[in-house]
């Protein structure tokens, strides 16, 4: 799947807003914010359950990693994740 397909369908399934569990939030982080270069994935599978989280690192802005995008959106297919939510911008690290 190309890095722009991946995309779109991230986005659509943030668009669709909270519906409940399991939820899945995406976080990026970069020594600043122009440049990702770790993406962290939580997922809670119910309310008040310890999440789990997944680390992607890459040289290169994760959010253009052709591999990293198209693993989230099998990450959200796989759990069926009804909420996914992603933290705006770069958090700098």
């Amino acid at each position: 799947m190309n890095v722009e397909k991946a995309k779109k369908r991230i986005a659509k399934q943030i668009r669709k807003g909270s519906n409940g569990y399991p939820m899945l939030e995406i976080e990026y982080f970069g020594k600043d914010s122009n440049r990702a270069t770790e993406v962290t994935i939580s997922l809670a599978l119910e309310e008040g359950a310890e999440p789990q989280a997944q680390k992607f690192v890459s040289e290169m802005d994760v959010r253009e990693d052709e591999t990293i995008q198209s693993t989230i959106v099998k990450i959200i297919e796989r759990v069926g994740a009804n909420t996914v939510s992603e933290t705006e911008g770069v958090t700098l690290i």
